[in-house]
């Protein structure tokens, strides 16, 4: 049997087990299957604290975890894990309302919790989309860990989206980007440099013919960059990724003289210099005419012009490092080559004979 008791601080007036009002920390004394347990319960709410003695009675102390400490430790395998640092900043904003239920226990979130706090959220569905994934992929960590038995995520359904085609930028519109750059960035940011504009034209263009993500473009070391190929990355066979680059986007990051970073110093988060660099590009395309636009359309142009020639969704999907499933839910409508597939099977069917049916006096028809 448990008994908990406030242990008073030395400010308290009150000195008794018995006495429960006052705030000072709560304790925990007793036996639980066969084992001594003398702690502190880390809480000062006398209601919790009987809920997680209750708790411990159902479930060993080591599996009745809070929801404020599997957060914690979420992210702490995130990070063991050298997941990105987008990633990793995704998973603290999608866990941090969890992280206000405090020290209330994993066990206790219901399904019901998880849609009222889908509910609360005022973001673009899209968004709710990736935030719930997020969440379940928070609760599977948590079931895996034997902390739970079932995720309250997974009965909580996303909404429904409606997705927009994937639209890349076109011949003209480039143009138009590049046009702007050169004629009238300067005139309208005054405090930038020539060098700035010269960083921002290799920026563009390593995007627009590696298809990188922007991330990964903003903290381009030189090193990466031989023999007049971009390395991305090490597949997960071993065998390294490499993308040719054009003699005008070499040409365009020798012009920026850069020592170890092309875009960077290569220090600070890349939040922070992601977020710079996309306002950056923001005033090009605004420049431009096109103040809708992003620079995820650079990494899309550069997928869509491939599909175009008649690669295949597999070979897009390795040189962007994202699965083919990912890849055919945004790229399905471009794909050239498997319009080319069908329309060829349909044309191999002309050769076939048809027979030709005769009426005949004595059975009916009969093919010829």
């Amino acid at each position: 049997m448990i008994t908990i008791y406030r242990r008073h601080l030395e400010a308290c007036k009150h000195t008794s087990r018995r006495h429960k009002s006052c705030s000072c920390p709560i304790w925990a004394q007793g036996t639980l299957r066969g084992k001594t347990i003398r702690r502190s319960l880390d809480l000062r709410n006398w209601e919790a604290a009987q809920r997680l003695v209750r708790e411990w009675e159902v479930h060993a102390p080591e599996q009745t975890v809070t929801v404020e400490e599997a957060c914690a430790r979420f992210i702490a395998d995130a990070k063991a894990r050298k997941l990105r640092e987008g990633t990793i900043l995704k998973y603290e904003q999608s866990v941090k309302m969890l992280k206000a239920m405090g020290k209330k226990t994993l066990r206790e979130v219901t399904v019901h919790d998880i849609r009222t706090m889908r509910e609360s959220w005022k973001i673009a569905g899209i968004t709710m989309q990736k935030r719930l994934e997020t969440m379940k992929a928070f609760f599977k960590f948590c079931v895996a860990a034997e902390w739970l038995d079932i995720s309250p995520a997974a009965a909580v359904k996303a909404p429904v989206v409606k997705d927009k085609p994937t639209l890349p930028f076109t011949d003209e519109e480039i143009k138009r980007i590049f046009e702007a750059l050169e004629t009238k960035y300067l005139d309208a940011h005054p405090f930038s440099s020539e060098l700035t504009k010269k960083k921002i034209k290799a920026f563009i263009l390593v995007m627009l013919y590696s298809g990188i993500r922007i991330s990964d473009c903003v903290f381009l070391r030189k090193d990466r960059v031989k023999d007049g190929k971009l390395f991305i990355r090490t597949h997960k066979t071993g065998v390294p990724v490499w993308v040719p680059l054009p003699q005008n986007v070499l040409d365009a990051l020798d012009d920026i003289g850069a020592s170890d970073f092309y875009f960077t110093t290569g220090a600070g988060k890349v939040k922070t210099w992601t977020t710079e660099w996309e306002e950056r590009l923001k005033k090009v395309f605004v420049l431009a005419g096109m103040p809708e636009a992003h620079s995820h359309m650079l990494r899309d142009t550069f997928s869509v012009n491939l599909l175009r020639k008649g690669r295949t969704i597999e070979d897009v999907a390795a040189l962007l490092g994202n699965t083919v499933a990912v890849c055919e839910k945004h790229y399905s409508p471009w794909v050239q080559s498997r319009q080319k597939a069908l329309e060829e099977a349909v044309k191999a069917t002309w050769g076939v004979t048809i027979p030709v049916l005769i009426k005949t006096h004595a059975t009916g028809f009969r093919a010829t």
